[in-house]
């Protein structure tokens, strides 16, 4: 059975009531320095053996009186239960192999500074899915280049979890986007370390793994780089993995709404309209599929995916996780076909990780893709850039962990106060008085906003004050009750949360300035820092089926 291990935070397969055995926390490097080195192809760690068990021996057998004979009745009571006792210790040895079994199974990469040590850090949680292309592997030699041996990032999702596991939000990254790279440090064979230089200029998504020795920890980095958030972990699998996770839950319900056949596009996917069940070869035809699809596109193939996804947890909720035997088998499978980064690299960690995942609500999954927009550098465009309107909204709204369902409600009385201070009378932009420092913003943050505020907002009566004598963790507005009006009016032009104002208990002197102190959450003047309420995207539930409107 499962059992918390208090010392480590973990789940733990436990066979008997032995105390466990805390694990010493694994090493960690450095952080990445910036330097650039010669590339190379990045190379999975062997599968490991498990920690042989421990050999310490129990407390001995009492010596007892000799004792007269039994009558039939406790003779009967012996034997059932040294029956027991022997289911047990079948049991313990059944627990052992399958822990050795899945403990061998796991592949890991060492990804140096990038990530969490932790299984599930205090606060919100950051997983990247990486989908890898290679095609290694039986009957995938039609889905493309047999040549490429490492793969690229072809279908990636993060996967983002609240701070109190209510609700989880699946953003998947098209492979044609178009960003910058970021150099990455990556670990050698040998122990040694090299940094991999980043792209020069913008190239497609995909190409931050696998090309010139990126590793998952590069494509981590980059969709940092996209977001702004800081991811925790990684998960990546291929080909196979699609098709030995799929046939392990007995199968994944998908729904169309036209037949498709594909002749010509190697995937030699055939499924009528309305429901089906598929595994094995046809899932993942399924998902490298796009024939048939309304433009035939990598976006309508995203699609398909995040539908595919949505079914297979309901699958795994609704008839695996009831089933011990369907459990191991989609253990099995899938450490067999996952690649993970140290800091989930054991059976106990996936465990923790997946009785975590398993108390969001299906209907508090939230899937879509980052918001994009055709390449206006294209004439005709065939990859895609960042909506520059609506991807900032949809990261605002992680980086500040905020729902894309409707959960409970976490607001206590004090938060509900703090909202209170947005209502109320508004003054004019040319009333208000503000001095502005850079408190943890961007470099020069303080005089862009103050360029801003005073050319295109009509508040003239602001000043850059410089950096302020200490960084702070969010940008905050102090202000006297006498200026609430000023407070409210300027909190709207710069798209302040409730929560970023600070009123203080004594009025203002004549024309005294309020203080506005910008922090790390401050991108630039005219992005708003409040997370908008909502967000103009197409977005679906993990509880609603492929067949139902």
């Amino acid at each position: 059975m499962s059992v918390l291990n208090p010392a480590t935070g973990e789940y733990e397969l436990r066979l008997d009531s032995s105390p466990a055995q805390p694990k010493a926390p694994r090493p960690r490097s450095a952080p990445r320095p910036g330097s650039a080195t010669p590339a190379r192809v990045p190379a999975q760690r062997g599968r490991r053996a498990a920690p042989a068990p421990d050999d310490t021996a129990g407390p001995g057998r009492r010596q007892r009186k000799q004792q007269k004979k039994r009558s039939g009745k406790k003779k009967a009571l012996m034997w059932t239960g040294g029956a027991l006792g022997l289911v047990l210790v079948a049991g313990s040895a059944f627990a052992y192999y399958w822990y050795d079994r899945l403990y061998g199974n796991i592949n890991t990469i060492d990804i140096g500074g990038v990530g969490s040590d932790k299984v599930l850090a205090d606060g919100p949680v950051n997983i990247l899915i990486i989908g890898n292309d290679v095609r290694t592997g039986e009957g995938n030699e039609d889905y493309g280049n047999l040549d490429n041996v490492t793969g690229h990032a072809d279908t990636t999702l993060l996967f983002h979890v609240s701070e109190d596991r209510t609700n989880a939000t699946v953003v998947s990254i098209p492979r044609d986007l178009m960003t910058k790279i970021p150099d990455c440090e990556t670990k050698q064979s040998d122990g040694s370390t090299k940094v991999i230089p980043g792209s020069t200029g913008t190239t497609k998504f995909n190409e931050s793994y696998g090309v010139n020795g990126r590793d998952p920890g590069c494509t981590m980095l980059a969709v940092e780089e996209i977001t702004d958030l800081q991811v925790d972990h990684f998960m990546m699998f291929d080909f196979n993995a699609v098709k030995t996770l799929s046939t392990a839950v007995g199968g994944v319900k998908v729904c169309l709404e036209e037949p498709v056949k594909d002749v010509d596009g190697g995937s030699k996917l055939d499924l009528r309209a309305g429901e089906s069940t598929i595994q094995g070869e046809d899932a993942l035809s399924f998902l490298r599929n796009r024939h048939g699809l309304k433009n035939e596109s990598d976006l309508d193939r995203i699609e398909m995916q995040q539908k595919f996804v949505a079914s297979m947890i309901r699958q795994l909720k609704e008839d695996t996780l009831d089933s011990p035997s369907k459990m191991l088998d989609v253990a099995d499978a899938a450490t067999k076909s996952l690649t993970v980064d140290k800091g989930i690299g054991s059976p106990s960690k996936l465990l923790t990780l997946a009785k975590e995942l398993s108390k969001i609500d299906l209907k508090n999954i939230t899937l879509m893709t980052a918001p994009v927009i055709d390449n206006p550098d294209e004439p005709t465009p065939v990859t895609v850039v960042l909506d520059p309107v609506k991807a900032p909204q949809v990261f605002s709204r992680l980086q500040n962990d905020v729902s894309f369902t409707e959960v409970k409600k976490k607001e206590k009385d004090a938060k509900d106060k703090q909202a209170a201070l947005l209502m109320g009378p508004r003054a004019g932009a040319s009333e208000i008085h503000v001095d502005v420092l850079n408190g943890g913003g961007p470099q020069g943050a303080a005089q862009e906003t103050l360029a801003w505020l005073q050319t295109g907002e009509g508040v003239a009566g602001s000043t850059n004050k410089g950096n302020a004598p200490a960084d702070v963790d969010r940008t905050r507005l102090e202000y006297a009750p006498d200026q609430a009006d000023q407070a409210r009016k300027l909190a709207d032009l710069m798209g302040l949360p409730a929560s970023a104002l600070n009123p203080g208990t004594t009025d203002a002197a004549g024309t005294e300035p309020m203080t506005l102190t910008l922090g790390p959450d401050f991108k630039k003047a005219g992005v708003p820092i409040a997370p908008p309420k909502k967000v103009d995207v197409k977005q679906s539930q993990a509880n609603e089926k492929m067949c139902e409107k």
